[in-house]
């Protein structure tokens, strides 16, 4: 099953994707107004069920992100040990993982271009998986962080290289430029740990394989990262904590390789989909 939240006609709509298009299923659930809701009051069971038989209501629609009004996006930042290495800065494998913010705002949905804005041309590309939260909880134990995850996806977290060097500490400008980075096409309800424990990432860009890693090299397991971050914060229906990247982001190559208007970037994570979007100057 793919939930997903779109825009078609004027209106936003949840429901789920076939492969001849949309079935809108938020006309009958009008007292969840967002799949923040649904998720939040454990109903995509009752999606799924209201989903059997019925016919695609839009074929013409464009994707948002899945969760679009996440309360918060928590990012692990040089979670594998070959993107540890390409610091080049000697330093051995973290003992506490790296965390950043994202705005909601920084992210388009599938099919919508990446934006490079005016005042910097490094707009760079990161593969990762999302898993967004569906059971809340603080301090939650890594055994049992699975049974906190409603679903997964896929996100290109987009980066302003330049901006994320303007300070000593901190990465948040360079991370949360409008419509930077992409989350989509949907999401998959998670049901088993091999999901995660299996899956692998793959970046293209205009073809070329740029990124292509498993999930189970990661540094910090998502296990582990759950079980961090909601030492801190207590982790809400609808979080998405996006879970780290591969090495092969454009800032790395010499010279770097960096996106520009006209390229295409997808994002795969086998058993959940690909995410595909271009890059587009700001108008």
């Amino acid at each position: 099953m793919k939930f997903a939240t779109i825009a078609a006609d004027g209106q936003e709509l949840y429901g789920i994707i076939r492969d001849e298009g949309f079935v809108a299923l938020s006309p009958d659930f009008p007292h969840w107004p967002d799949l923040r809701a649904v998720i939040a009051a454990g109903g995509l069971h009752d999606l799924a069920k209201a989903a059997m038989g019925r016919a695609v209501t839009h074929s013409d629609f464009t994707y948002l992100p899945p969760v679009p009004n996440p309360g918060k996006i928590i990012c692990v930042g040089v979670n594998f040990p070959d993107r540890n290495a390409e610091y080049k800065d000697g330093s051995a494998a973290p003992k506490y993982m790296s965390l950043f913010p994202r705005f909601a705002s920084s992210f388009v949905g599938h099919g919508q271009p990446l934006i490079r804005p005016p005042e910097n041309h490094t707009l760079d590309y990161e593969g990762e998986m999302a898993v967004v939260i569906g059971k809340g909880g603080r301090r939650i134990r890594a055994e049992d962080a699975y049974d906190h995850i409603a679903g997964l996806s896929v996100c290109n977290e987009g980066t302003i290289r330049d901006w994320v060097r303007h300070a000593k500490f901190n990465v948040t400008q360079g991370k949360n430029w409008d419509r930077s980075g992409a989350i989509g096409p949907w999401m998959v309800p998670f049901t088993h740990p091999a999901q995660i424990d299996a899956a692998r990432i793959t970046t293209r860009v205009n073809g070329e394989v740029r990124q292509d890693d498993a999930l189970a090299n990661m540094i910090f397991s998502v296990r582990e990262e759950i079980a961090y971050i909601s030492t801190f914060t207590t982790l809400n229906p609808g979080d998405i904590i996006v879970t780290g990247t591969p090495t092969g982001a454009g800032a790395r190559f010499d010279p770097p390789r960096y996106l520009k208007p006209g390229d295409v970037v997808e994002v795969e994570v086998t058993g959940v989909g690909t995410l595909v979007n271009g890059v587009e100057d700001e108008a």
